[in-house]
């Protein structure tokens, strides 16, 4: 019998975001914003990381639709 494959964690977040997919969408957004200092930018790009290795659809989905709303309030602002 083939020995079975354990699976690898690769993805190291960095931080605690307060981020969570049962969070109303302002508590959500507010979370992230909070915990990367204001800065839109790095918090889409840490939404997008958690969209893209999330294997739960809800989280993906509510990460990457929070991350785009991240992206365009930094191409408006520029913050």
């Amino acid at each position: 019998m083939p020995k079975k494959r354990s699976a690898t964690k690769w993805f190291k977040p960095g931080r605690h975001t307060g981020w969570s997919k049962d969070d109303s969408q302002t508590t959500r957004r507010s979370a992230i914003l909070k915990s990367r200092r204001g800065n839109y930018l790095k918090s889409a790009r840490a939404l997008m990381a958690l969209s893209n290795v999330s294997q739960d659809k809800e989280t993906s989905r509510k990460a990457r639709a929070d991350s785009l709303y991240f992206y365009k309030l930094h191409a408006k602002t520029g913050k």
